[in-house]
C-alpha cells in the first residue's frame, strides 16, 4: 500500500503479551500510529520470553513480532503523576485498547468512563478472557485456561485425555476480533462523530469461531469430539499427508474416482455424509490403504491433486518458512534490530490492492525508547517539563536505539 488505510488514526496501546499486541499490530500495519505503553524497568513481559533473537540476550522474538511498527513510552500508572500523563495524551489519540484483567484499568484510572470524559469520542476496546460482566469477569486468563472453559479443549481431546493446543487460539482470536470492533467504530465515528465501548471476550471468540458444535448443542444437538470424520492423516513412505474427504459434496466422488472405486458412491454405507460420518474409520483406513499403494509421499499426493481433492504434507515450522507459496508471498518480512541488523516478522495475513500488509518497522528496542518524542509531539512538553516528569517517577526515558 503507498498510504495506509489507518494514517492519522493514533492508538494508545496498554496490552501485553498476545491478545492485545496482535490487535494492535494489526492497526499499525495498516498505517496506524501505535504507542504502547510499558511500565519503566518492566515493560512487556515477553520481552523476556525464553525464545530470544540469536546474538540479543534482551528481546524475543515473540515480542519482536507481536510489536513491530510501535513506538514505546514508559509511564508509571500507579502513581497520580502517570495517570494524569495519560489523561493528557488521550486528548490526542483516537484509540485506546487494554487487555487488563476486568477491574484494574478503573484501579489505574485509565477506565473508559474516565478516559471518555476527557476525550467523549474516544474508541475504547477491553480485551479480557471472559468479558467485562458475569461471574467470572474478573478471573485471570490464558489461552489454554480458556480452551478448557470454552469446550473446545474437550472437542480436542484424544485418547490421552484434554490436551493443550500449540496455537493460543483464544488470544489471536479475540486480537482479531477487536480491530474488527476498532475499525468499525473508526468508520462509524467518521459518519456521527461516535466514540465507543467495545468488550471483547477470548472465551466468546473461542466459542464464536468453532463451527459445528455451538450450533447443534444449544438446539438439543449432541457434540462429538476427537479426529474429526472427514479430516484424513495418512502415513505414506514415513511421511504424513492430510486430506480431505468431508465438506463439499463433490468432493466425494472425486475420490472415489480416484482410488478406482466409483462404485463406493452409491454403496449404502457411504453414499450420504451422515453414513461416511458413522463410518469414518473405515473410511479412513480404505484411503491410507490406498494411498500407502503409491509409495511415497510425493505420489500420493500427486494423485489427490490431480482429483482436486485439497491435500498437503504435513510441514514442520522450518520447512514452512522456506515453502515456495509463503515464499511467494512475503509472508516472512524482514525489519531492521538494532541489536541484530534485521529480523524476520510475519506479515498480516492478507494482500490489499495487490500488496502484502507488512509491518511499517521494527518493535521498540527499549523500554520507553520513544517518551521524549511522543511527549514533546503530542504534548509540547519541553525538556523542563520532561526533567519534571522523570523526577515525578511519571515516565522512564530510554535513549534511541541505534
Amino acid at each position: 500500500m503507498e498510504q495506509g488505510m489507518l494514517d492519522g488514526v493514533c492508538v494508545l496501546d496498554f496490552t501485553r503479551v498476545l491478545a492485545g499486541p496482535h490487535c494492535t499490530r494489526m492497526l499499525s500495519d495498516l498505517g496506524a500510529r501505535v504507542i504502547k505503553v510499558e511500565r519503566p524497568g518492566e515493560g512487556d513481559e515477553m520481552r523476556r520470553a525464553p525464545l530470544k533473537l540469536p546474538g540479543d540476550g534482551d528481546q524475543s522474538t515473540y515480542f519482536a513480532r507481536r510489536n513491530a511498527g510501535k513506538e514505546s513510552i514508559a509511564i508509571d500508572l500507579s502513581i497520580p503523576d502517570g495517570q494524569a500523563l495519560v489523561a493528557s495524551l488521550v486528548r490526542h489519540v483516537d484509540v485506546v485498547v487494554e487487555n487488563f484483567v476486568p477491574g484494574v484499568a478503573s484501579k489505574l484510572g485509565i477506565d473508559y468512563d474516565t478516559l471518555s470524559a476527557v476525550k467523549p469520542d474516544i474508541i475504547y476496546c477491553s480485551i479480557s478472557g471472559y468479558g467485562q460482566t458475569g461471574p467470572e469477569a474478573r478471573q485471570g486468563a490464558f489461552a489454554h485456561v480458556v480452551a478448557a472453559a470454552s469446550g473446545i479443549m474437550h472437542l480436542d481431546s484424544d485418547d490421552g485425555g484434554p490436551r493443550s493446543s500449540h496455537l493460543q487460539a483464544a488470544d489471536v482470536l479475540a486480537g482479531t476480533n477487536a480491530f474488527g470492533g476498532i475499525v468499525s467504530a473508526l468508520y462509524r465515528r467518521s459518519r456521527t462523530g461516535q466514540g465507543a465501548y467495545i468488550d471483547v471476550s477470548m472465551l466468546e471468540s473461542l466459542i464464536a469461531g468453532e463451527d459445528i458444535a455451538f450450533g447443534a448443542v444449544p438446539n438439543g444437538g449432541e457434540s462429538v469430539g476427537g479426529a474429526r470424520p472427514g479430516m484424513g492423516v495418512s502415513n505414506v513412505g514415513g511421511r504424513f499427508i492430510a486430506w480431505q474427504s468431508g465438506g463439499a459434496p463433490t468432493l466425494w466422488p472425486r475420490l472415489c474416482a480416484a482410488m478406482g472405486r466409483p462404485e463406493l458412491q452409491h454403496n449404502a454405507d457411504f453414499a450420504t455424509a451422515e453414513a461416511r460420518r458413522e463410518r469414518w474409520h473405515a473410511l479412513r483406513q480404505m484411503v491410507s490403504d490406498w494411498l500407502a499403494t503409491y509409495g511415497t509421499p510425493e505420489a500420493a499426493l500427486a494423485a489427490l491433486r490431480e482429483a482436486r481433492i485439497p491435500c498437503a504434507p504435513v510441514l514442520t515450522p522450518e520447512e514452512v518458512v522456506a515453502a515456495p507459496q509463503l515464499v511467494a508471498r512475503g509472508t516472512f518480512q524482514e525489519v531492521s534490530h538494532a541489536g541484530n541488523g534485521r529480523v524476520k516478522v510475519t506479515t498480516s495475513p492478507y494482500w490489499i490492492d495487490g500488496e502484502p500488509v507488512q509491518a511499517t518497522g521494527p518493535a521498540p528496542y527499549l523500554i520507553g525508547e520513544h517518551t521524549t518524542d511522543i511527549l514533546r509531539e503530542l504534548l509540547g512538553a519541553s525538556n523542563e517539563d520532561i526533567e519534571a516528569l522523570i523526577a515525578a517517577g511519571a515516565i522512564a526515558v530510554a535513549p534511541p536505539a541505534t
